[in-house]
């Protein structure tokens, strides 16, 4: 009768361990650098040459692509970054093949045996009691596997949900400015045709306006559509984990005490489905060296680019800039509306409400003084005059100069130059200017897309170690379960050829 020994059970575990250990060759550490966000954004400015993301990191052997060296830097849409980052999981792949043909050769042979050449009991050996201990040992150690393995699952679902969040939440945030700024230009434009503002007032601001909006729905979508991918991998990711740890803690405990009971169909059963299943679990274990690979890309990109900005590079696939010419065009006209309706509202208190002339009884009110135009006449700023209103103050300095009217002529008839009709319309003016200028330096961050670098620098900064972390133990958690189990799978064989080991147990319990 053909036996399994010791030395051919261990040849599988060892052979496996060499190519686990072999993977560190193609298994980066990431080069963390926490950035501190002001001095980066600081720091950043656009530029339009072409950049080579985490270049550094990008040292590894094509497996699918004949072995070259891939130097093309990160980019997640690419397929010869996907493969050469996925080749770091090749060796685990070789072992689940490898496993899966070994171990099975080898269980055909047992059952072959078994079935042909039934063995006859001689007496009880001393290894029994010792494999025993292993084996108890295997399912404490599967158990505390899957306890680090588990607990690890939870923290990466909660870091990964919290940085997807806090990505929907900065581009909510610039979605909605872009709205608002699209609903200042529609008022302004509405005011601009009450007023008879020159034509120059409302010119372009239909252009500008869908410019903005388009920007706003393809950030929203893109995100949208990121989000609602990346939940549905970490849903598949938690479902695989839970399913792999418990069938790993039912094997190793169900298998101990058919053991134990000498129930040889039910352990047979066991030993099969524990050889898929850990197959299975060290490809999940190569998934996870793939994905720890890739967060730990990402980062490092996320640093590099927050430190060179560029217009457009690979890191659009996670959250694209606002496009610069929209962006430029919208600021230039905001500005221009903003220097045109604060004029229009000069020229209105100079030439009626400061004019005698035209309102004669208001010759003892004093002067309305100008809205401060924060614009030269070539769009440069601009320093406030002594006796200007700002837009903050104005709308209250202004009531002090109102009136009340006549209900024949519509004429002040008490101290004071501003009509309630005329102080509601200034009233709208400023707000919508005030408006318009309120979101020039937003419409600045857009440009350089700072709002884009303060998002990667906090998820780099915020996310990224906690990411890292939980991936490399999780990857560690399913190495160390896959172990455990391949190692009770043989000692179950061995222990199962072992003579009289079942009727040893029973007595000795």
């Amino acid at each position: 009768m053909l036996r399994l020994t010791s030395n051919s059970s261990f040849l599988i575990f060892f052979f496996s361990l060499f190519l686990f250990l072999y993977s560190f060759h193609s298994f980066p550490i990431r080069d963390g650098v926490k950035l501190d966000g002001d001095k980066q954004l600081n720091k950043g400015v656009m530029h339009n040459t072409t950049l080579t993301l985490a270049q550094h990191r990008m040292s590894r052997q094509d497996f699918f692509n004949h072995f070259e060296v891939y130097t093309g830097g990160w980019n997640i849409s690419n397929s010869d970054y996907i493969t050469s980052v996925l080749s770091t999981a090749v060796p685990f792949f070789v072992v689940a093949v490898i496993w899966l043909m070994i171990f099975g050769i080898i269980l055909e042979i047992i059952c072959c045996c078994y079935c042909c050449f039934p063995k006859e009991s001689d007496g009880y050996s001393q290894p029994d009691c010792i494999s025993l201990i292993f084996l108890i040992l295997c399912a404490l150690i599967v158990i505390g596997g899957c306890v680090i393995l588990y607990s690890n699952e939870q923290e990466f679902q909660e870091t990964t949900s919290d940085t997807i969040d806090y990505i929907v939440s900065q581009v909510e945030f610039t979605v909605e400015n872009l709205k608002n700024v699209s609903n200042s230009f529609d008022s302004a434009k509405t005011i601009a045709d009450e007023l008879k503002l020159p034509p120059e007032a409302d010119m372009g601001i239909d252009i500008v306006k869908k410019k903005i909006l388009d920007a706003a729905i393809a950030l929203s979508n893109k995100t949208h559509d990121n989000s609602q991918i990346l939940h549905g991998v970490l849903d598949k990711v938690k479902l695989s984990l839970i399913t792999v740890g418990s069938s790993m803690i039912i094997i190793s405990v169900i298998g101990l005490f058919t053991l134990v009971l000498g129930l040889k169909c039910i352990l047979y059963s066991l030993v099969v489905a524990g050889w898929i299943i850990v197959a299975g679990t060290f490809m999940l274990s190569g998934g996870f060296i793939f994905l720890h690979n890739v967060i730990g890309d990402t980062c490092v990109t996320m640093n590099e680019w927050s430190l060179n900005p560029t217009n457009h590079t690979a890191l659009d696939e996670i959250l694209p800039c606002v496009d610069n010419e929209t962006s430029l065009e919208t600021f230039l006209k905001s500005k221009s509306e903003t220097y045109i309706l604060v004029n229009s509202v000069n020229g209105l208190i100079s030439k009626v409400l400061n004019n005698d002339n035209i309102f004669p009884n208001n010759q003892s009110s004093p002067l309305v003084p100008l809205l401060c135009n924060p614009f030269n006449n070539d769009f440069t700023d601009r320093q406030c005059a002594v006796g200007e209103v700002g837009f903050e103050n104005a709308i209250e300095v202004w009531k002090n100069y109102s009136c009340e009217v006549s209900g024949s002529d519509n004429h002040c008839r008490t101290t004071g130059r501003i009509t309630p009709f005329i102080y509601k319309q200034l009233t709208t003016v400023v707000n919508v200017t005030y408006s318009l200028y309120h979101y020039g330096p937003f419409l600045v961050d857009l440009m350089d897309c700072t709002f884009v670098r303060k998002t990667f620098i906090d998820i780099n900064n915020n996310y990224c170690p906690s990411l890292e972390k939980c991936t490399k133990w999780i990857y560690w958690g399913l190495f160390v379960v896959s172990a455990a189990v391949m190692l009770s799978l043989i000692f179950w064989i061995f222990c199962e050829n072992q003579p009289y080991h079942s009727h040893y147990y029973i007595r000795q319990f």
